[in-house]
């Protein structure tokens, strides 16, 4: 072969290696070194260089892609290669705008435009040009760039690869100036042409960019599926995903998963600053200091947004240094501080926001200076600034309108106008009723009504001001567990869903067996696939357009009948209750939130110590006055105002906060009367509404580990002689959960587990591992009564707007009319005596809240030992639901 034939057989294999270097980096390596050996071709030599440097960046080695680039360039012009020299110069500013700032990158682009003629390096370099200009938020002109790319690529002949590129990074341009079906339609034409040449990596990053779309659109599952086909496309193509887990997170905080944000955000942190990537070090940082202002870590926060402000200078890149500004203030805002100088920074924030494209944020801008000059008696400034954003209220994400319509509120509110601040309160809180309903992962919808969380307070503000009790109960009910409203939806992959579940069983119950050599990587394999069944559980999208309609005063005082009614509600750190009794409303102020959290902490504390049982007659007589103690005492602070204290009457309670955890069965004025407990009014409505027959199966089944579960369930099939019994090696969750299909009851003695790191996977055990909540969700029709017999099956984590996750509250969501469930640890002995008499009063055609009042009456006996462990059973079970 002649010198000339090698150099063009090395030169193919270098500019191969450019083509491979972002889909198959290895390769492409291997490419460049072997057209490096072959030929001493200066050009082969350069373009070899070019693709070490672009396979360095994508492994996310800039130090070495800038070395290999810098060598690129010095040889090509060494050698009068003006093209080579060009193209490397293009590929070194994307890495010059990650290492030193735009200025940096646009200056290398003015070099290689002075080196490239037409065709399709000049093509390249438009790009480019356009991909940095949309960084630094240029975006028209950014756009312009790209088209003009796309024109010169056109009159050079065309080439499908860039083209994509060009296509590729236009959609994003596009999503920044809000233009959806532009971006989506250069993603569907990216993704075509790659595929058919078998990219994979650059398939990944069309995911990548497609999640980014649709996140900013505010299609989060849509969005989450596509990051998630993004970070399987990376790994599967050996590419670094480079900002993918930090987009990624924002879309989970979007819903406010706070917790999984955070620490996304922080291990990006920590890789950015091992990568020396300062760029997107820049915006790891201002996503964790915005996952710590959630988390009220105002220190955190501050320190993440100065770091990241002073760096976001230093690069100059006004967007995320009016970003980090608007942290700032929002810290400042959540610590408390009004003063003249934060409602400076927070006017001109909401400027810089606004002229940086970052229209959600500038909104909360506004909104904090117009409350602080509301505060100061400035209330031609909170007019000016609330003024500006009234036309966000009828376009864009559901956030962006939800804030606009908290604007008007407040102006409304501040110029006396409390009728039309309610209305503006109901018209935001519709908005966000429908961007749950979009959401079909439980999770996902019960945190994502933290974006409704100060709208929701504002109209119970309004209300109280009010002080008519219909209107507080309006307003509480408002705001109150509206993600149980929907039925959670199936992934579309359920049957991958239903795998994943089993082997999650497999992997906890031999955990749990004791029995395995090597329990690290179990656990490893146990956290990994709670987090693939949580990923695949968040592509469901909703099925339903809005709630349903919350029923009229008049309709549920019909439904009540008799009952009484308390809905608490927490103001301010006050707690407040109305009151719903014979077809009348009335609303007390009950007092401090903190005495009572005291009283139930001390409550719950000596009740789970009487369950044990443990210690000498003297020290358990001493908690058992304990417990009296604060029973009388929170009697007190939230019955006895509300004359419900000496009543007989059935009650129903709906909770707030702390309030979820009260074992409601200890205090006295309790002691005697049927009660059920419920999430909100809608939901206890619509349970004691609905229509049914009493059909369907009774099914008993009872996991290990509890003494007396198998006589447990062995007498109640006694009593229900038809029922379907799963015991033993028989009680396997995919059998239990074909039999729960549709049953009228269903008593299920098994360990109970609640996990507050993650309340979907709280569990009960049976024979072939944890039934979970995500199991549950499975069912199409759930049983219509259920017994949890177990320590803690009541449980829920609650978040903003009283919204639950647990075992309980996802029965009931799912339409479980009454669910009996333990919200303390209960002695198992005391508790099969109880749930013994609750079936047979049950059985005997009472309610299932009555049955439970009975049956508590009857096994609290004389004093003693068993009499004390039978009375914390009593007051550990709580009727959930109609009742």
């Amino acid at each position: 072969m002649t010198a000339t034939a090698s150099s063009d057989t090395s030169l193919v294999q270098a500019l191969a290696a450019v083509d491979l270097a972002y889909s198959d980096p290895a390769r492409a390596r291997l490419l460049a070194r072997s057209a490096s050996t072959d030929s001493a071709d200066p050009e082969v030599l350069a373009v070899a260089e070019r693709a070490l440097g672009l396979a360095a960046a994508a492994s996310g080695d800039f130090a070495a892609a800038v070395r290999h680039l810098m060598n690129a360039v010095e040889g090509a012009e060494a050698a009068q290669c003006s093209t080579r020299a060009g193209e490397a110069r293009t590929s070194l500013a994307y890495i010059r705008l990650l290492t030193s700032g735009a200025d940096a990158a646009l200056r290398e682009l003015d070099r290689a435009d002075a080196s490239l003629g037409g065709g399709e390096p000049a093509a390249r370099a438009r790009m480019q040009r356009g991909l940095i200009l949309g960084e630094i938020r240029r975006l028209p002109e950014a756009r312009d760039c790209l088209d003009e790319a796309l024109v010169l690529l056109d009159e050079a002949g065309g080439n499908e690869m860039l083209e994509a590129d060009i296509r590729n990074n236009r959609a994003v341009v596009c999503s920044h100036l809000r233009c959806w079906d532009a971006a989506h339609a250069d993603l569907d034409r990216a993704e075509a042409l790659y595929a058919r040449r078998g990219l994979l990596g650059k398939v990944a990053l069309v995911n990548h960019n497609r999640g980014y779309v649709d996140a900013q659109r505010g299609e989060l599952p849509a969005a989450l599926v596509a990051f998630d086909a993004a970070a399987e496309g990376y790994r599967n193509a050996g590419l670094h995903p480079g900002l993918l887990s930090v987009e990624r997170a924002e879309a989970l905080l979007a819903v406010r998963l706070v917790a999984e944000a955070r620490q996304a955000a922080a291990e990006a942190v920590a890789e950015f600053t091992h990568q020396r990537n300062a760029v997107d070090l820049v915006q790891a940082r201002l996503l964790l200091a915005e996952a710590a202002l959630f988390e009220g870590d105002t220190t955190t926060a501050l320190t993440e947004a100065d770091r990241a402000r002073r760096s976001a200078r230093r690069q100059d890149r006004p967007r995320w240094t009016a970003l980090a500004g608007y942290l700032r203030v929002q810290a400042r805002w959540r610590t408390g501080e009004r003063s003249k100088s934060s409602l400076t920074a927070a006017r001109r924030t909401a400027a810089e926001l606004t002229d940086a494209g970052w229209v959600v944020q500038s909104l909360d801008a506004r909104l904090i200076a117009a409350q602080i000059a509301l505060g100061m008696g400035r209330r031609d400034i909170a007019r000016s600034e609330l003024g500006s954003v009234r036309s966000a209220r009828r376009t864009g994400p559901a956030e962006l309108r939800a804030r606009a319509w908290h604007a008007e509120a407040v102006l409304r509110r501040a110029e006396g106008d409390r009728t039309g601040a309610a209305r503006a309160v109901r018209a935001g809180m519709a908005i966000l009723d429908e961007f749950q309903a979009s959401l079909g992962a439980t999770d996902m919808r019960a945190y994502a009504f933290t974006h409704a969380e100060d709208l929701a307070r504002l109209g119970v503000e309004l209300a109280v001001e009010s002080g008519r009790a219909a209107s507080i109960f309006a307003a509480a009910e408002r705001g109150r567990a509206g993600a149980l409203r929907f039925r959670p939806a199936r992934p579309p992959d359920d049957a991958e869903l239903a795998g994943e579940l089993a082997e999650l069983r497999q992997v906890v119950s031999d955990l749990w067996s004791g029995e395995v050599t090597d329990p690290a990587s179990l656990v490893a394999r146990q956290q990994m696939l709670e987090q693939t069944i949580c990923d695949r559980a968040r592509h469901a999208t909703g099925g339903q357009s809005r709630p349903e309609r919350a029923p009229t005063v008049s309709a549920l005082c019909d439904a009540l009948s008799t009952s009484m009614m308390i809905e608490y509600v927490e103001l301010a750190g006050e707690l407040h209750a109305v009151a719903i009794s014979d077809g009348r409303l009335s609303f007390r102020r009950l007092g401090p939130v903190a005495g009572v959290e005291t009283a139930l902490d001390a409550l719950r504390t000596g009740l789970s110590w009487l369950a044990v049982g443990a210690g000498s007659p003297k020290s358990l007589r001493a908690i058992v006055d304990v417990v009296d103690r604060r029973a009388r005492e929170l009697d007190d602070l939230l019955l006895s105002p509300l004359r419900s204290a000496g009543s007989t009457v059935p009650l129903v309670i709906v909770p707030t906060g702390v309030l979820h955890a009260m074992p409601w069965s200890a205090l006295p004025s309790c002691a005697a009367r049927a009660i059920s407990v419920a999430p909100s009014a809608a939901l206890w409505h619509r349970a004691a509404t609905d229509s049914w027959t009493e059909s369907g199966p009774v099914v008993l089944a009872h996991g290990p580990g509890l003494q007396h579960a198998a006589a447990e369930v062995s007498a109640l099939a006694e009593l229900y002689e038809k029922a379907a019994s799963l015991t033993g090696v028989g009680a396997g969750v995919a059998d239990l959960l074909m039999a729960l299909e549709g049953a009228k009851v269903a008593h299920l003695a098994a360990h109970g587990h609640f996990r507050a790191d993650n309340p979907m996977f709280s569990a009960l055990r049976f024979a072939d591992g944890p039934l979970t909540v995500y199991d549950l969700e499975r069912l199409t029709v759930p049983p219509r009564r259920v017994v949890l017999a177990s320590c803690d099956s009541g449980r829920a984590s609650v978040t903003s707007g009283d919204e639950l996750i647990g075992l309980a509250a996802a029965l009931l969501g799912m339409g479980s009319a009454t669910l009996i469930a333990a919200v303390i640890p209960v002695p198992d002995k005391a508790s099969r005596a109880l749930m013994l008499r609750f079936h047979q009063h049950l059985k005997a055609g009472c309610t299932a809240a009555a049955a439970l009042n009975h049956a508590r009456i009857e096994t609290t006996g004389d004093p003693g030992d068993d009499a004390t462990t039978a009375a914390v059973a009593a007051a550990g079970f709580l009727c959930f639901g109609a009742g």
